[in-house]
């Protein structure tokens, strides 16, 4: 696994997690290599897992290099005083361009693994701004007060604008450029086309927290090559120059 290293100091490490891969070892996949155990390889030492990314999502993921930092860093996330930002792109134009989601969520009462939105499950803070809109996808900062699984998934379907890609709260479909391109036409190289992005569409490009220091440390990750494909592809047959963050 080739881990990107986007921070590190004596006590803490934060790295940049690629797509479809897991943070810890899976119980039932013993040798699929996860996150911590490649960066425990890198380093040559423990590490101890501080918060989670889906295995789809990718982005900042953050590590503590030993029991000190990780109870402080445990801590921050516990108090939800960490700035956790997400970029996802949606499908359909969102109406309102930024607001607040407060929907509790809850485990689905039959479908294991999956969550939803329930007036008696937990507390769930989520602020989204539209950062572009095309004709029928928008691209969103989201920005979570709370940590519930799935938390972003589950928000984003329950307002009617889910994740691309996401199999659990949407459709599941690919990005395909045939989706927005017309008159597009296949190559006749490919018996196939191949998908722009074919999993979750779903980034952490920033993380902000406090080191043993007591000094506020900020931590960005671009956009991946998947999503801003799909970006420069929308902009592509809109006209328009790509927006940051």
């Amino acid at each position: 696994m080739n881990l990107d290293i986007l921070y590190q100091d004596e006590d803490i490490i934060v790295v940049n997690k690629p797509a479809g891969s897991t943070v810890i070892p899976e119980r039932f996949n013993t040798e699929a290599i996860s996150v911590n155990k490649a960066l425990e390889e890198k380093l040559g030492q423990k590490i101890w897992v501080v918060h989670r990314l889906d295995r789809d999502t990718s982005g900042v993921l953050c590590f503590a290099k030993n029991e000190e930092a990780h109870k402080s860093l445990s801590k921050q996330f516990q108090e939800h005083s960490v700035g956790k930002f997400y970029a996802g792109l949606v499908h359909g134009r969102v109406t309102s361009e930024q607001g607040r989601i407060e929907s509790p969520i809850a485990e689905h009462p039959t479908i294991k693994g999956k969550m939803v939105v329930n007036r008696k499950g937990k507390a769930s803070i989520t602020d989204y701004r539209v950062v572009e809109q095309w004709p029928m996808h928008s691209l969103l900062q989201f920005q979570i007060h709370t940590g519930r699984t799935h938390q972003i998934r589950v928000h984003s379907s329950n307002m009617g604008h889910p994740i691309v890609a996401d199999a659990l709260y949407g459709s599941g479909e690919p990005f395909l450029l045939s989706g927005i391109k017309k008159k597009y036409k296949l190559s006749t190289k490919d018996e196939d086309e191949k998908p722009l992005l074919n999993r979750l569409a779903l980034h952490a490009y920033r993380l902000v927290f406090v080191n043993m220091e007591a000094k506020e440390i900020t931590v960005e990750a671009p956009l991946p090559k998947d999503i801003s494909a799909c970006v420069q592809q929308l902009n592509k047959q809109m006209n328009k120059q790509q927006k940051q963050f």
